[in-house]
């Protein structure tokens, strides 16, 4: 066949697996020499080997001509020069990237404090003239001693564990939480808010928070969540603006300025005159911490071997989980909401060193063909490792020195459009971060929705640890399941884990409620009455802790995925795509809060049938462990999809290769083959009779 022919033509009879590169398409791109991972019949298949540098030099030098192969193959030749994770200064520079996480930590989770919703009585009527409910909410009864409306103890903005509490539900129908009690005359919750002055009980260690600072209560009670608005919509455009920026520019300036400008914006929030001022600068906090954490994040994945990238990126998620549980003693000590967050933002002075000893991104410097800069940093790392010159075994630093009158090649992230297969992946992995962030909330909703029966999450911290420690769980979790199934083979895990505790939350406690207040039947009056309210809540409360703890891996998981993915050249594009889109997840806790949970319910549904779109998308991804980086488009072109079982040898592969897909045509085929064709053959085989 004319396939079979080309394919012999090409490789020397020998049929390609599906996904590897043809030989014909091995100079039109960077290798990512990628090694499979031991019992990886679904990795990505290995690139054709490396031509010697010298017979590329001629082609190289001429214009328009792709650089030296080995210098863009950056994992399999520049790392191993440079001594991997062996040499102390690349160690020194992870540490760098470890530290910051515990300041960034602080923040992400500071709304739970400054903005918690305390307990408040009309100033002079005594404790015993609490309300029962606010105005604003006009739906809740006397729920234990914190009377005022339930506010959400988690940040909504948090990249751990986070949920808003709330207790309404969506609707009647609503079957995933526990009925509440009668809502207080709506007369008397008009009169008590006409009070002029108000006492607080916060709950969070502080003396006074954001909300009694500006009595953001009754009539002005949607304004907080107004602030935590703005914390996540500045992290949003923060992912997205400095993400471009950080792949034209660099890593390293777009991390300065987001140091600078967060001292800036963050100590001028402390002083603050009103909620205005205040939900504004929160805003610029918000972005400038986003050009933070993006930058780190890719700094730190650009830093390390292929063995060890899932790890150090893990190590730096504890150390942000360190951050969350160290959060309610520095609220304690400190007292006061402005000091708390002075105490948050100062820790960030410490970055303005990274000027003078934290450099450029070498791998991005490679792939966007700065060969000048690039050596000097070489000579830079090999300075403070103490190499000698004699360790260049590939000749890394001879053929750099040929390349020096090059360009620099930068790209956008708008490039991915024009792209068969990396789009796609990186539209795979938004929907996947936006559907893990955003069904977080509904699970935290729901077992935060039955703690008027659980005595246990009726206290503010137990509800703030109990999320954090959910979190920890999953982040330990992920570290087993990645190890032993690949990135793509742990995400579809909890993709599945979140998809089976929603739907049976949605729908088998509905079901069972249905049969208790309907039964038909003696067998279905026996469960009804087996099946008391009690044990539904405890059923509900397991399937949201099950759910938070598989959501948080999914979100955590694509983040990470992406970074994998997605070439150097625009690496922080795609990496500020899929945080916006974990953004935007989290976004939908603080709009459902403000319409008072109205559509809370088919909220829930929808994200839940995301997760089912999502499980079939997943199987689409590739498998990124023990794969080296991709450096420009066209490496990340051939990160194609890999069947999850291999097929046997002599087997016809059912898909095609990139090199058939891309010059397929049916006449090109039969002409290319000539006259020896059979007289009935076709481009796709013998015709039929």
């Amino acid at each position: 066949m004319a396939i079979e022919r080309r394919r012999e033509a090409a490789g020397g009879g020998a049929a390609e697996e599906n996904g590897a590169l043809p030989p014909g398409d091995a100079a039109a791109s960077a290798p990512l020499g990628g090694r499979a991972g031991p019992g990886s019949g679904a990795d990505i298949q290995p690139l054709p080997p490396l031509h010697p540098a010298g017979s590329q030099h001629s082609s190289c030098c001429s214009a328009g001509a792709a650089p030296s192969l080995l210098l863009l193959d950056y994992d399999g030749s520049v790392l191993p020069f440079l001594g991997g994770l062996g040499g102390a200064y690349q160690r020194t520079l992870v540490l760098l990237t470890w530290i910051p996480a515990l300041f960034i930590g602080f923040s992400q989770f500071s709304d739970s404090f400054l903005l918690d919703q305390p307990n408040f009585w009309c100033r002079g009527a005594g404790q015993g003239a609490e309300l029962a409910g606010t105005a604003v909410s006009g739906r809740w009864g006397n729920l234990g001693n914190w009377t005022g409306l339930p506010a959400a103890p988690f940040p909504t903005a948090a990249w751990g564990a986070a949920g808003n509490r709330s207790h309404s539900s969506g609707g009647a129908d609503g079957g995933d939480t526990p009925p509440l009690p009668s809502p207080p005359d709506q007369g008397e919750n008009a009169s008590d808010c006409d009070c002029h002055a108000w006492d607080y009980g916060i709950r969070t260690g502080l003396v006074q928070n954001v909300v009694s600072k500006w009595d953001l209560v009754c009539d002005n009670a949607w304004k907080v969540h107004i602030a935590k608005f703005s914390l996540l919509v500045g992290l949003i455009f923060g992912y997205l603006i400095t993400g471009c920026i950080a792949d034209w520019v660099g890593r390293r300036p777009v991390l300065l300025f987001s140091i600078i400008f967060i001292l800036i914006f963050g100590l001028t929030v402390a002083l603050s005159v009103n909620v205005t001022m205040f939900s504004t600068l929160r805003f610029f906090e918000g972005f400038c911490l986003a050009g933070i954490i993006l930058t780190l994040y890719a700094l730190r994945i650009e830093l390390c071997p292929p063995g060890k990238r899932f790890m150090i990126t893990m190590v730096a998620s504890f150390v942000a989980m360190a951050g969350q549980f160290l959060m309610p003693g520095l609220a304690a000590l400190c007292r006061d909401w402005q000091v708390l967050q002075a105490l948050i933002i100062c820790p960030f002075l410490l970055m303005l060193l990274y000027w003078s000893i934290f450099p450029e991104s070498l791998r991005w410097l490679m792939a966007t063909q700065q060969f000048e800069a690039a050596k000097k940093l070489i000579l830079h790392f090999t300075q403070k490792n103490c190499m000698s010159p004699e360790s260049d075994i590939k000749g890394v630093m001879p053929e750099l020195e040929k390349e020096l009158s090059r360009r620099p090649k930068k790209v956008c992230i708008v490039k991915v459009v024009g792209t068969r297969n990396l789009w796609k992946n990186i539209v795979v992995l938004c929907v996947n971060s936006l559907t893990g962030y955003g069904i977080h909330h509904c699970f935290a909703r729901s077992m935060m929705g039955h703690e008027v029966k659980v005595p246990l999450l009726e206290n503010f911290y137990a509800d703030y640890y109990t999320m954090a420690s959910i979190a920890l769980a999953s982040c330990l979790a992920m570290c087993l399941v990645v190890r032993f199934l690949g990135r793509r083979g742990g995400l579809l895990l909890f993709m599945i884990l979140t998809a089976l505790a929603s739907l049976l939350q949605l729908g088998l406690l509905n079901l069972i409620g249905k049969y208790s207040q309907h039964p038909d039947s003696e067998l279905q009056l026996k469960l009804a009455v087996g099946m008391s309210d009690s044990v539904k809540d405890k059923f509900s409360i397991a399937f949201s802790i099950v759910g938070m703890f598989a959501s948080h891996a999914v979100g955590s998981l694509s983040v990470f995925f992406c970074a994998e993915i997605t070439p150097t050249v625009i690496r922080c594009g795609g990496l500020g795509l899929v945080l916006a889109s974990a953004g935007f997840g989290m976004l939908t806790a603080p709009i459902i809060e403000l319409h008072n949970q109205k559509g809370y319910f088919l909220h829930h549904i929808i994200f839940a049938c995301c997760t089912l779109i999502c499980i079939i998308c997943i199987l689409l991804l590739p498998e990124s462990r023990n794969q080296n980086l991709p450096e420009n488009i066209s490496n990340g072109e051939h990160y194609t999809r890999q069947p999850l079982l291999p097929h046997k040898k002599g087997e016809q592969p059912l898909l095609l290769t990139n090199a058939e897909l891309k010059d397929y045509s049916g006449l090109h085929d039969v002409a290319a083959a000539g006259d020896g064709l059979p007289e009935g053959a076709t481009a796709n085989g013998m015709k039929s009779m």
